[in-house]
């Protein structure tokens, strides 16, 4: 999971009018002719390295490295979506269509549910040997059929030092102390924000009996007035000038803030000891028109170059092996970001099993929502 930004949204709004309608999946077929072929790649926002301030750029180096193994050019039209929601009502629209796409695992259980998704064929993606055990056959593709994981993560509090007790620190209880009245971040989407009230409370996120929900409500109730703002994206600038003093966020962001943090803030970061453990995976869509090219993009990423610069990038944990054990990488990052996002690598299919989210039926979501806008309305 990643920010979204407004231009990113410029940019899939321009893209997605040129973008075809869901069809069937094809193949290379025009390979070695003189066609461009083209690959359509939804993803996250800033969830891939791109070749700003210097950096590798994933996509054209994908395009330059095709045309030089398979003599053959390729385009790709590479859009990002602001959630997983977001996402899964432009796929299930039918009114475009793309060949890649990289939701998070409680998106991608509903969308294989739905018959939204293809078989993968392995063979055109070798590179699936460097995924560490620890995360295959996990709830969302338990036969490893559609998947190939790309990151994962752990949501922590963010903390700035400077302006919060050290006693005070510590499990959910942080954002819910009254002292930091409006100073107090807390996610704007219902799933992780009741998942904070839930891990809080003892409760099971994934829970389908309406008491346990409405809980959860009363605990987020209990919170509203200590919340500053409801927040996805626009946690990064208030917590890296210190506007807020608290939030809650997933961990490969918090680098992200702390590189970028203001003089005289000082941000730390913790895991509470329930929380939510995540897994956003490659797949392809049933609408892809390409297959073969978008398996062969899959396994370009996760060969070392790219899976190398995408994860220095964008500071998210990487299942690859070829990452996380990279001298270069491991010395590059730091001690201080590996222990945070790689944190019990070796215990991760037990803990995520745990405490991941799992994907609820429609009545449940339905349910969910109108508790949620229960919550913001009042």
């Amino acid at each position: 999971m990643k920010r979204f930004t407004a231009l990113a949204a410029a940019v899939m709004l321009l893209c997605t009018l040129i973008l075809t309608g869901c069809g069937g999946g094809g193949s290379t077929g025009d390979s070695g002719s003189g066609k461009t072929l083209t690959l359509n790649v939804y993803n996250w926002g800033e969830y891939i390295s791109d070749g700003s301030e210097d950096s590798f750029n994933t996509v054209r180096e994908f395009e330059k490295w095709y045309e030089e193994t398979y003599k053959q050019k390729v385009k790709v039209n590479y859009t990002t979506f602001a959630s997983n929601e977001d996402m899964y009502a432009k796929l299930s629209s039918g009114a475009v269509s793309f060949d890649v796409v990289i939701p998070s695992d409680y998106m991608i259980a509903r969308m294989r549910e739905e018959n939204m998704l293809l078989e993968l064929d392995f063979n055109n993606i070798p590179n699936y040997q460097n995924i560490d055990e620890s995360f295959r056959s996990l709830y969302y593709d338990p036969d490893n059929k559609y998947t190939v994981p790309y990151t994962y993560g752990v949501v922590g509090v963010i903390y700035n030092a400077n302006a919060v007790d050290e006693a005070d620190v510590g499990g959910w209880d942080l954002l819910w102390n009254d002292k930091y009245k409006g100073n107090i971040l807390q996610f704007n989407n219902p799933r992780d924000a009741f998942g904070t009230a839930q891990f809080k409370l003892g409760l099971d996120p994934n829970d389908t009996d309406h008491a346990s929900w409405d809980q959860a409500l009363a605990e987020l109730k209990k919170q509203a007035p200590l919340v500053k703002s409801y927040v996805m994206d626009e946690i990064y600038n208030m917590m890296e000038s210190g506007e807020a003093a608290i939030g809650t966020y997933y961990a490969g962001d918090y680098f992200t803030m702390l590189d970028a943090q203001a003089e005289g803030v000082d941000l730390k970061f913790y895991y509470p000891e329930r929380t939510n453990y995540f897994v956003d995976a490659m797949c392809i869509p049933s609408c892809c028109q390409n297959k073969e090219l978008a398996e062969r993009f899959i396994n370009y990423m996760l060969s070392p170059e790219p899976a190398i610069a995408n994860a220095e990038f964008i500071y998210y944990a990487t299942p690859n092996s070829v990452v996380y054990k990279d001298e270069g990488y491991i010395e590059e990052m730091g001690e201080e970001a590996m222990e945070i996002l790689y944190p019990d690598i070796e215990n991760f299919s037990a803990l995520y099993n745990e405490y991941a989210f799992r994907s609820l039926d429609q009545a449940m979501l339905d349910y969910v929502n109108s508790l949620w806008e229960t919550l913001k309305i009042n």
